[in-house]
């Protein structure tokens, strides 16, 4: 790479990150003044779009028709820190998500999460894990449409991980469909070990749904690895359970 493309992918970086900072700000404000979580929920979803649409990144947006009208679990792959607004910014904005509970130590962003509906399982600590996992369960059971990264996190090595059950018992409690996303792209605009985001295609896929009904549904766990082997058949990453040691690990 020569020093003038080295320079125009810094400077598409700083500029990446200087509006979502401005947005940041604005959503901040309207968190706190925007009355109502229905319409901070789509002010959020309108947000989470704008960051990508300001900077002009290309988001192939794939399958669509296939994401069911009435409510349903969306589980994705993580590969990177903007999986999350990808997701919050091109699903409908009747989706709750779930995040992990570490994000209740970071003030300004539980805050603003918290407001946009965004609920939090604890990972690290069993009791708080349990009644976190009640709660996902009840809301799921109450006909809410909720999305996950299984995953939990994500890592530098490509690859899809292991799904943990949380989403899926979630679902089967709920007797709602679980619908499969594959994100790509993301883990090349912005890697674990790196600071400025690098212009990238994004394709944000949604697989057809597992309905109540497929003979794998009662089985959580089974049920996971459907939907993680379907994710998987569309994306050009390994299987990171292929590798034992790396399977121990996570």
């Amino acid at each position: 790479m020569n020093c003038v493309t080295r320079g125009l992918h810094m400077l598409w970086g700083l500029l990446a990150w200087l509006s979502f900072a401005l947005i940041a700000i604005v959503t901040l404000f309207a968190a706190i003044l925007v009355p109502g979580k229905e319409r901070r929920e789509h002010m959020a979803a309108l947000v989470c779009k704008a960051i990508f649409v300001i900077p002009r990144v290309n988001v192939n947006v794939v399958g669509m028709d296939r994401l069911p009208s009435e409510k349903c679990v969306v589980v994705a792959n993580h590969a990177s820190y903007i999986d999350g607004m990808l997701l919050k910014g091109y699903l409908p904005a009747r989706f709750s998500f779930v995040i992990k509970g570490e994000m209740r130590d970071i003030p300004i962003a539980h805050f603003l999460l918290r407001r946009c509906g965004a609920k939090f399982v604890e990972r690290n600590h069993h009791s708080g894990s349990a009644r976190d996992a009640r709660q996902i369960v009840r809301a799921a059971q109450g006909g809410e449409s909720l999305a996950f990264f299984p995953e939990g996190t994500f890592l530098k090595e490509p690859g899809v991980g292991r799904f943990r059950p949380g989403a899926f018992v979630a679902a089967v409690r709920g007797g709602l469909p679980v619908v499969p996303v594959a994100i790509s792209g993301t883990r090349s605009m912005l890697p674990a070990d790196r600071l400025l985001p690098r212009r990238n295609t994004l394709t944000f896929e949604i697989l057809p749904a597992i309905s109540p009904d497929d003979p794998d549904f009662g089985d959580s766990r089974a049920l996971a690895e459907t939907a993680r082997q379907r994710i998987l058949a569309v994306l050009d990453e390994p299987d990171l359970m292929d590798d034992p040691a790396m399977a121990a690990s996570i």
